[in-house]
């Protein structure tokens, strides 16, 4: 794996574990009822960044190897 695309692979899994740990106390409500939980727009844009960032990474990477 290159560097760069394992550091893009490395910030989406911290992404991903920040989002999914933030909230997860006693007093977390896990109910169905709860339509949407809180943060979880904040944690679709770092998703969404985190993506970003590994697919210009693959770019990269592929013009590293082209050359």
């Amino acid at each position: 794996m290159r560097p760069r695309t394992a550091a893009a692979g490395i910030a989406l899994l911290a992404a991903l574990t920040a989002g999914c740990t933030a909230g997860r106390g006693s007093t977390a409500d896990t109910s169905p009822s709860a339509a949407t939980p809180s943060g979880y727009t904040d944690m679709q844009q770092k998703v969404a960044a985190a993506e970003s960032a590994l697919t210009q990474a693959d770019k990269d990477a592929a013009q590293d190897t082209n050359r």
